[in-house]
């Protein structure tokens, strides 16, 4: 049925903001899109008929603990920023954003070579200013290019494409980092799974648009 297939694709666009880390603050825009969606469906589609979808299986929800065990896995937990990632990931637990920035901005300032410190800022961007911003979108190329064999600035400049909805940058930038990702890396994995995801929420979205037409 159509509702079915629908309803899937809302408890997965749930669980994606959960595995992508969403800020709380964007869960009602996402929530408001997903309703008008359902209701430009009832109006409009043919709930009633049949149909074959998928049935994926999102076997984790990641929490901020696991993307800070990711990013520690692909940079080292012994690190000079790691000293300030201990405040910085505070700060953004807290929601406190704007903190974070300038937090990111100063360790920049001391370490401008720090490919880690670019990434976080990129992190720190999205989050505060709620999408891919040309500032985000600097301090990620920045850090890819500081480090443009390092699996975890594409990784990061990824999830904060799909975090702004660019679910298709998002994924190339993935498979980069997959790509650079050495075979017998502990967070290999990881990657994998989150692009299987990732795909998986792009398949159950194209194929409730193609039932609306």
């Amino acid at each position: 049925m159509g509702w079915v297939a629908l309803a899937m694709v809302a408890v997965l666009a749930a669980g994606l903001m959960l595995i992508l880390r969403v800020p709380r603050l964007l869960w009602t825009i996402a929530a408001a899109a997903l309703m008008l969606g359902c209701a430009g469906y009832a109006i409009q589609g043919s709930p009633n008929l049949p149909s074959a979808a998928p049935r994926p299986q999102v076997k984790s929800i990641e929490t901020a603990p696991e993307l800070i065990a990711l990013r520690t896995q692909m940079w080292g937990g012994f690190t000079v920023e790691s000293q300030y990632e201990v405040a910085f990931d505070a700060l953004m637990r807290s929601g406190a954003a704007a903190s974070a920035v300038k937090l990111a901005i100063a360790g920049v300032t001391k370490y401008p070579d720090s490919a880690e410190l670019w990434t976080d800022l990129g992190s720190a961007l999205v989050t505060h200013d709620g999408s891919m911003s040309p500032s985000a979108r600097f301090a990620f190329d920045r850090a890819v290019a500081l480090a443009p064999q390092h699996p975890a600035p594409r990784f990061f400049r990824g999830l904060g494409h799909i975090q702004s909805g660019r679910l298709d940058d998002g994924r190339a930038d993935w498979l980069k980092a997959l790509e650079l990702t050495p075979a017998n890396a502990p967070y290999r994995a990881g990657i994998v799974e989150r692009i299987a995801v990732l795909d998986q929420f792009i398949a159950m979205a194209a194929q409730a648009r193609a039932e609306q037409q």
